[in-house]
């Protein structure tokens, strides 16, 4: 299943939505595509030697402030151990990769 958009509640982000649904429907993971390659040190925009994980704890990405999803959607995550991967959309092919469960991006996890 494929889900888009808001939970309609003031103070809930589309990240914390997301993870509410993937609670509800019992997901096995929360697939977020965005416009970098995955979890990054800083923006790495901004900051061209950023460095990037590969897979990290949702504890580093709270202590670290690293700004991927909002605090509350990775403590619920963390609370429910649903992984998180983080990857490029603007990268042809990678939906799919990551869908065939191929390593594309980041990987937010227990560590």
């Amino acid at each position: 299943m494929v889900f888009a958009g808001g939970t309609g509640n003031p103070y809930f982000s589309t990240d914390t939505a997301a993870s509410l649904r993937a609670m509800e429907i019992k997901a096995d993971a929360i697939l977020k595509a965005t416009k970098v390659d995955g979890i990054f040190s800083d923006d790495p925009v901004l900051v061209k030697d950023a460095t990037m994980f590969d897979e990290i704890s949702y504890m580093d990405v709270l202590r670290l402030g690293l700004r991927v999803m909002d605090a509350t959607a990775i403590a619920l995550c963390r609370e429910n151990n649903l992984p998180i991967v983080i990857f490029n959309l603007n990268q042809r092919g990678n939906i799919q990769r990551v869908v065939m469960g191929e390593r594309v991006g980041s990987l937010v996890n227990q560590g």
